[in-house]
């Protein structure tokens, strides 16, 4: 990583997936992997293109079941461009020599180039130079500039693209014993001379694909069909050192599509109305240009490069693009098929940031959400329950996604999967739409869909309650907390964990957030929701009680993660770790020795700790004291340390959780965790999953924690309020956000000043609250504040 790019030196093919990932190329609207043009896929490469929100659900025959999978499809492959010189082999990097190979992101210009140079024998030398982008500007669009120079030699050169219709969902091995196979009834033809396309469907969702592609070059074009492929060849004359350019431009629409008729004419009417590729890379640098400065980020050193780079991602899978679509956050981008796809609880990492940047996106993304409220409620009567029970794992419709089944590689097993019980997935949804609400000033989305989804969310939790007479407490039984490894005591016939701490304390939030929200309604609207959703005054005292009652276990003066946790065995860690090395999926280790993680106090990633990273001390110390708990400094250090010897950090999230935590509460090795946060996707720490998809949420966490977690910014009441922690590694930063109407807001951190800038408008002063002084900023001025040592 030098400063705005990322490059990559010399051919590996055991890294090529790795790359394929980081080096992703999207808009918010599609994203293409970074595979090399001219490779198909196989065990090294894996060109993939996906479109946000394109889905597809197939059964499949898994272990004596019939198991059914919804996917976020791999579309046709619009990448297809290779060369070769007459009666010779396809140059691949796999196949012909290579003197030189090299590969830069440019992120800055979202521009992705290849440089590579063949040794073609008796001193006969080809250039190849790529520049591909997905446009930033026109969402439907994509262009790839190949230029092809013959070094010490005369030729001519034979060039093939196309358009690869016969693409499968096979980019996860664990996956391979599923049905992929998600597109059908492709078809082929050509436009104009220069001009082919391709259309397709998929199998069971019935989503119309239209793609068509223009190759621009010094040489007529031939058109050439095959099943599945439209094919454009042409021949290039090479004189010696002089450079031949081919130009190929792509458009890409689905029936999911707005203001359209049809996807295909409106990909060939797209194509046909494209610019050339100088001017579509003129006007995809202007939309970068203003997407960097409103998300402004200026970190020194290392830390600063990787976060440029995972802001990079953030921008491609969630641009303002995404705005005007129905999705979801995908945990692992639009870069690979990991996770199916799908939508979890990632949204609780993505949307803090993107509230201070991009409400508007953040409000789509909620809206995704109510969109599927109704299914949410299906959900919770279903099981007997009131109010909306959002599903763990979402994608087209909002039904619960999590497969039944999932695959111990080690052991080679299908195996139950319980995560279907991580009912906290209501928490964090609720969570966000009172983050953005307060960060935006949106009223009326609080008032209106907020609300509706809040309230639901909080009946669910309620009715969720059982009150125990021997505790004198509610509690709330049979889920599964946020660690994953926990699904069931030891022995146990039924699955599902007692009064997890995590869920019962983010239930009681929402219930008070809820309760504090129909007080604060406007009266004509409170009346409109009673009448909808039938809430009497009944209820809300249930919810107050329920709100003040929930059962948070305890041992040895620590919060427990669950009720019962004290009673698990201790686990040998330095034994495990002398035989595994790596243990970060300890769940498929003793599984695959015939044990089961249920029986240890260990944990996959950050449980408990999830408290210290939603919520201030002095919040989370309130929580506990308006459910009757003392929650002092040293019972939480107790905490943080007991959990802190017992997470094998088995999801790139943990690393992110602890070291907000430990910087928070201002522990030396913060910076540590903050350091397996930052190289969790670029050094795949994960041990092979980066090149199935990038994670969305450690990424967009990593900026988010020194936008929020280190600055200690909170948007509440009307105010920024910020308790800024010294961490000695990072003592100097700076960026914007986007606050209440004002755009541009820059926040500088210089060691114990901090500066604060607000930019001339005609909107309110804003006030700034520091632990021991409040200061009011009028539009226009700047503020410079000393903080306490």
């Amino acid at each position: 990583m030098t400063g705005w790019s990322w490059e990559y030196e010399g051919y590996e093919p055991a890294d090529e997936r790795l790359r394929e990932s980081l080096c992703t190329l999207g808009n918010g609207y599609f994203a293409t992997r970074g595979a090399l043009p001219e490779c198909s896929a196989d065990e090294i490469h894996y060109p993939g293109t996906y479109v946000a929100g394109c889905y597809n659900r197939l059964t499949s025959g898994v272990a004596g079941r019939q198991v059914e999978n919804e996917d976020m499809v791999n579309v046709p492959n619009w990448l297809p461009l290779r060369v070769r010189l007459p009666g010779g082999p396809w140059l691949t990097p796999d196949t012909a020599t290579v003197v030189e190979h090299c590969e830069t992101l440019h992120l800055l210009a979202g521009l992705l180039e290849r440089r590579t140079r063949y040794d073609l024998g008796g001193d006969r030398v080809l250039m190849v130079r790529q520049q591909r982008l997905v446009h930033m500007a026109d969402p439907h669009l994509a262009a790839l500039r190949s230029e092809f120079t013959a070094e010490g030699f005369a030729t001519e050169l034979e060039v093939e693209a196309a358009l690869d219709g016969g693409v499968t969902n096979a980019g996860v091995a664990r996956y391979r014993d599923l049905d992929g196979r998600h597109l059908t009834h492709v078809h082929t033809g050509t436009a104009a001379p220069d001009t082919v396309w391709l259309r397709c469907r998929t199998r069971t969702s019935d989503i119309r694909i239209g793609m068509a592609a223009r190759l621009t070059a010094e040489a007529p074009v031939a058109v050439h069909h095959e099943p599945a492929r439209a094919i454009q060849r042409l021949t290039l004359r090479l004189d010696p050192g002089s450079t031949a350019t081919v130009d190929k431009t792509v458009a890409l629409h689905t029936s999911r599509d707005p203001a359209i008729s049809d996807p295909l004419y409106a990909a060939v009417d797209r194509v046909d109305r494209a610019p050339g590729f100088e001017e579509l890379l003129e006007s995809h640098l202007t939309a970068w240009d203003q997407l960097w400065r409103r998300a402004e980020l200026d970190v020194p050193g290392e830390a600063g490069d990787i976060l440029h780079l995972h802001l990079f991602h953030v921008l491609q899978t969630l641009s303002p693009h995404t705005a005007d679509l129905d999705v979801g956050v995908p945990a692992r981008g639009l870069h690979g098929e990991a996770y199916r796809g799908h939508v979890f609880w990632d949204e609780l990492f993505v949307l803090p940031y993107l509230d201070l940047h991009f409400p508007e996106v953040s409000r789509a993304l909620l809206r995704y959400r109510h969109r599927r409220l109704d299914q949410a409620c299906a959900a919770a009567r279903a099981v007997g329950r009131r109010g909306a029970m959002y599903p763990w794992q979402s994608g087209s419709d909002g039904r619960e996604e999590t497969q039944k089944l999932h695959l111990n590689p080690r052991s080679g097993r299908w195996l139950p999967d319980h995560s279907r019980l991580q009912y906290h997935v209501g928490s964090a949804i609720a969570y966000n739409v009172w983050q953005y609400c307060q960060a935006s000033g949106d009223a009326e989305f609080l008032h209106t869909k907020g609300a509706e989804m809040l309230l639901q969310i909080a009946r669910f939790w309620a009715d969720s309650a059982v009150y125990d007479e021997r505790l004198g407490r509610h509690r709330i039984k049979g889920v599964v907390g946020p660690d994953e490894y926990h699904e069931a005591y030891p022995d146990a016939r039924e699955p599902g964990l007692d009064d997890n701490a995590y869920t019962n304390v983010t239930a009681a939030w929402v219930l008070a957030r809820a309760l504090e929200l129909v007080e604060a309604l406007p009266e004509p609207r409170r009346r409109e929701l009673v009448e909808r959703t039938g809430l009497d005054g009944g209820e809300l005292e249930l919810w107050e009680d329920v709100s003040r009652t929930l059962h948070v276990p305890f041992h040895n003066d620590v919060i427990s993660q669950f009720e019962g946790y004290g009673d698990l065995a201790e686990l040998d860690w330095d034994g495990y770790r002398k035989r595994y090395g790596d243990i970060r999926r300890l769940d498929r280790i003793l599984e695959a020795e015939g044990d089961t993680v249920n029986r240890y106090q260990a944990s996959k990633q950050a449980d408990v700790l999830m408290l210290g990273y939603l919520f201030s001390p002095a919040e989370l110390q309130g929580l506990f004291g308006r459910l009757g708990l003392r929650l002092d400094e040293g019972t939480w250090r107790r905490t943080v340390d007991h959990y802190l010897h017992r997470t094998s950090h088995g999801s790139t999230l943990s690393g992110l959780v602890h070291g907000w935590v430990l910087a928070r509460a201002r522990r030396a090795e913060a910076w540590k965790y903050c350091q397996e946060a930052l190289q969790g996707d670029i050094a795949d720490l994960q041990g092979g999953t980066t090149g199935e998809g990038i994670h969305l949420g450690a990424m967009a966490g990593t900026l988010d924690l020194v936008q929020r977690g280190l600055t200690g910014l909170e948007t509440r009441g009307g105010a920024l309020w910020l308790d800024p922690v010294p961490l000695p590694e990072l003592s100097s930063y700076g960026f914007a956000l986007r606050y209440h109407g004002h755009w541009g807001v820059r926040l500088r951190l210089e060691r114990e000043l901090l500066q604060i800038e607000v930019p001339s408008s005609n909107a309110s002063p804003i006030d700034v609250r520091l632990p021991d002084r409040t200061v009011c900023l009028e539009p226009g001025e700047t503020g410079r504040l000393l903080l306490p040592e």
